[in-house]
């Protein structure tokens, strides 16, 4: 009887399974970490591109509903494009319009109010006077403006940077909202090639559904935007309050931010109509406390009826949560996200939660 005195090799690791190595797993995951951070960063410091691309495309989607039914009368959706853009930009000409005469009037109102208090402060009797007597405002402002040269000069062009940083997004706005309205169709269907060929013809469907409803809703909201700018420029030509065509489109505008938007525009209206009387801004106040009322309950109903129907728990969740992540942009833009999330939700997610 013979005795085999072979060792038993040790089992490989096979085919499927190959040997490994704790520098690689370490490698790899801190080469991962290192990309994953670089990406966040690099999102980051372009945070405001993209919330500007975001409303481009929004304001794009908003208008579609407009090229669509030009299209369907016969036209060329070049065309129908063309004349949408140049209509918008008719309208915002007309908004300029009517802000640029108030502000200009201000300010050559306050350059000529300068020599007034200038001399109001060497007059003893005058307030200013007093108040310079007192607290020497001249030798104070003096010395800031000798002490902190600098600090003005920093303030003048941080000022400047604001101003050209605004002018700037607003082209890339336009530019890019001329681009999205011009090739959205081109873009969905490049936007549906990462969809399974299986379910890219209900994804398609889903879309479209998506954006008609985000077109519908937020044509509805410049309905009750304008129904607030009209019902607020007619009650201050009532009264008297300087202004009132600008104002109403500012109030128009504010409006426009769901929930808190023309609450905001009423109290900034009332002050303003201080400059007439206490009683006028008292009054002023009361009448945005029932427009508001008449707002909720009579004007959005009948304005959203053809649109989409939201929440209105989902609708000031999602004002918050789009106003603490992206400012007035994001709370513009929140509505709309919640609308196509609510249908995607509907439509994909539920239905194979039910079937369980």
């Amino acid at each position: 009887m013979t005795t085999d005195n072979t060792e038993a090799a040790p089992p490989s690791p096979g085919p499927g399974r190959p040997g490994r190595s704790w520098f690689a797993i370490g490698f790899r995951l801190g080469l991962g970490a290192v990309i994953a951070y670089l990406l966040v960063q690099a999102v980051l410091k372009i945070q405001g591109v993209l919330t500007l691309t975001l409303l481009a495309l929004v304001v794009a989607i908003s208008v579609e509903p407009i090229v669509a039914w030009l299209t369907t009368k016969g036209m060329r959706r070049r065309w129908a494009v063309t004349c949408v853009i140049i209509t918008l930009f008719i309208v915002w000409g007309a908004v300029l319009a009517l802000f640029i005469p108030p502000v200009t009037s201000e300010i050559n109102a306050l350059v000529k109010a300068v020599p007034n208090w200038l001399q109001q402060l060497h007059d003893h009797q005058s307030t200013l006077g007093r108040l310079e007597d007192r607290y020497h405002l001249i030798d104070k402002a003096r010395q800031q403006l000798s002490g902190a040269g600098t600090g003005v000069v920093s303030g003048l062009l941080g000022a400047g940077q604001l101003l050209v940083t605004t002018v700037a997004g607003a082209v890339l706005v336009i530019t890019l909202t001329v681009y999205f309205l011009a090739g959205l169709p081109t873009l969905k269907r490049f936007c549906l090639r990462f969809v399974p060929g299986s379910k890219r013809e209900r994804a398609e469907v889903l879309t479209d559904e998506v954006v008609a409803r985000t077109g519908r809703y937020m044509l509805a909201n410049v309905a009750t935007s304008v129904i607030a700018g009209l019902a607020t420029l007619i009650w201050l030509e009532a009264w008297g309050v300087p202004y009132p065509a600008a104002l109403g489109v500012f109030v128009a505008v504010l409006d426009l931010v769901p929930v808190v938007g023309s609450t905001i525009g009423g109290i900034i209206v009332s002050l303003v109509a201080l400059v007439v009387s206490f009683p006028v801004a008292l009054a002023t106040a009361a009448f945005y406390v029932v427009f508001r009322l008449a707002e909720d309950y009579l004007i959005v109903p009948r304005a959203m009826k053809f649109a989409v129907a939201v929440h209105p728990l989902v609708t000031i969740l999602a004002v918050l949560a789009g106003g603490a992540l992206m400012g007035v942009v994001g709370a513009l833009i929140a509505i709309p996200v919640a609308v196509a999330v609510g249908m995607f939700l509907d439509e994909a997610v539920f239905p194979r939660v039910d079937a369980r």
